[in-house]
C-alpha cells in the first residue's frame, strides 16, 4: 500500500477515534466539517462550549518532530476558531508516547500556546487533552494495552446536587461572606458537615468518601480540607455545562430596571443569575447580556404571575428563565437582596465560565477578584 494512503487512513481512524471519545462523554460531533474556508477534521459542541479540531499523525514519537508537528496544528486550529468563533483544539497522535514527551508537549503549550486546548494520543494506550472542559479524554495503558473505552461506574455523583452544596459549604471560609450563604466555619466529621448543611449522614458520608476517592480531601488533620482545588474546580466547571429548559420572554410592561428583575424574581419564586447577579453583588465586569433568572421547575411557571410574555420570533429577549440543574445547591447558597433571590459568587462562576457572551472574560473578573483567596489557598 502507497504511503501517503497508509497515512490517509491512519489519520482517518485517529479522527474517528478522537470522535467516539467526545461521543462517549455527551458532545455532538461533527467529522471533517466544511464551513465556508475552513476545512477542519473535526467540530465538537457540547452546551455551549465549541471546539474546532485539527488532528495531525505522525509514527514516530521524537520529541522535535511531534513539537514542530503540534505547532502547525496549533496555527491551523487557532486560525479556524477565529474563523468560526470557536475553542481551538491541537492534536497529535503518535505510535508511542513517553513521559518526556508528555512534559515537553505540556511545557510547549504553557509557554507558547496557553490559549489553546492540545491533545497528544497514541497507539499504546496513553492519550493525555490539557485545555478547558476536556475532562475524561484522558486515557492511561492498562498492561501495556489501550483502554477499552469508559465504562459507567456505579458510584456517587461527585457533582450532584446536594454535593455541589457540600462543596460550598467546606469552601465557604475561603469566600467573602456577603457572597455566599453558608456559615464560614470548618468541620471535624461528616456528621457535622451533615447537620450543618441539612443533608442526611449518609449522603455526606458518601460525598466525603468520593472526595477522598477523587484525591481531593484531606482528612488527616483536625479538621476536613479540600485539597487539588485547581483540579477540582476544573472538573466541577465541566460538569456544570450540561444543558437545561429555558425559555426568553419579554415583560408585559416596559422594564423599569434591577427592580422589575427582582420583582419577577420574587413573584415567581427564581433566582437571578449569572451577570445579572454579578452586577447587584457589585461584581460585573460584561455588559449587555439579557438577566438570567433560575426556577426549580419550568413546567410550573405561569408567566402570566410574573407579567411575562414568550418572546416573538426575531424579538429581543428581556429575561431568560433558565430550569436549575442543582437547584439545591444554587437557592441553598443563595443571597436575599431586597426580597429576591441572588445567585452566590461560586455558582455565578461556575455558571459564566461557559457562557458564550464573554463568559470567560466574566469568570477570570471573579477569579482575579473576590475569588483569589479560594482559588490560591492551599487548604
Amino acid at each position: 500500500m502507497p504511503q501517503a494512503i497508509r497515512e490517509s487512513n491512519k489519520a482517518s481512524v485517529a479522527i474517528k477515534d478522537l470522535a467516539l471519545r467526545f461521543q462517549s462523554l455527551g458532545w455532538l460531533v461533527d467529522m471533517e466539517p466544511r464551513v465556508g474556508s475552513v476545512r477542519a477534521d473535526l467540530i465538537a459542541r457540547k452546551g455551549s462550549v465549541q471546539y474546532v479540531v485539527e488532528l495531525k499523525t505522525i509514527g514516530e514519537g521524537r520529541s522535535d518532530r511531534v513539537i514542530a508537528l503540534l505547532s502547525q496544528a496549533i496555527l491551523q486550529a487557532s486560525a479556524y476558531g477565529r474563523v468560526l468563533s470557536m475553542r481551538p483544539l491541537a492534536v497529535v497522535r503518535v505510535d508511542t508516547v513517553s513521559p518526556s514527551l508528555l512534559t515537553r508537549i505540556e511545557r510547549f503549550r504553557q509557554d507558547y500556546a496557553p490559549d489553546v486546548s492540545v491533545g497528544l494520543m497514541s497507539d499504546s494506550g496513553v492519550s493525555r487533552f490539557i485545555g478547558p472542559y476536556l475532562d475524561g479524554l484522558d486515557q492511561a495503558p492498562v498492561d501495556g494495552r489501550m483502554n477499552s473505552p469508559p465504562r459507567a461506574r456505579h458510584q456517587t455523583d461527585l457533582f450532584s446536587d446536594l454535593n455541589q452544596w457540600m462543596l460550598k459549604m467546606l469552601l465557604a471560609p475561603d469566600v467573602p461572606q456577603h457572597l455566599l450563604n453558608a456559615p464560614q466555619r470548618e468541620y471535624r466529621t461528616g456528621a457535622e458537615l451533615a447537620e450543618v448543611a441539612g443533608v442526611s449522614l449518609m449522603s455526606a458520608s458518601r460525598f466525603l468518601r468520593r472526595l477522598k476517592e477523587e484525591g481531593f480531601l484531606d482528612d488527616a488533620g483536625s479538621t476536613l480540607r479540600i485539597v487539588r482545588k485547581h483540579e477540582l474546580f476544573r472538573r466541577w466547571r465541566s460538569s456544570a455545562m450540561r444543558s437545561s429548559p429555558e425559555l426568553s420572554v419579554s415583560f408585559v410592561l416596559p422594564s423599569k430596571g434591577i427592580k422589575q428583575l427582582q420583582k419577577v424574581a420574587s413573584t415567581l419564586g427564581g433566582c437571578i443569575g449569572l451577570y445579572a447577579a454579578a452586577d447587584l453583588l457589585d461584581l460585573g465586569h460584561v455588559r449587555g447580556v439579557p438577566p438570567y433568572l433560575y426556577v426549580r421547575r419550568m413546567n410550573t411557571l405561569n408567566l402570566e404571575m410574573g407579567g411575562l410574555l414568550p418572546v416573538a420570533p426575531g424579538e429581543i429577549p428581556s429575561l431568560i428563565i433558565k430550569q436549575a440543574n442543582a437547584p439545591e445547591s444554587l437557592f441553598r447558597g443563595a443571597l436575599s437582596l431586597n426580597g429576591a433571590w441572588v445567585s452566590d459568587v461560586i455558582q455565578i462562576w461556575l455558571d459564566v465560565s461557559a457562557h458564550p457572551s464573554r463568559g470567560e472574560e466574566q469568570a477570570r473578573h471573579l477569579e482575579a477578584g473576590v475569588l483569589s483567596r479560594l482559588l490560591e489557598s492551599k487548604r
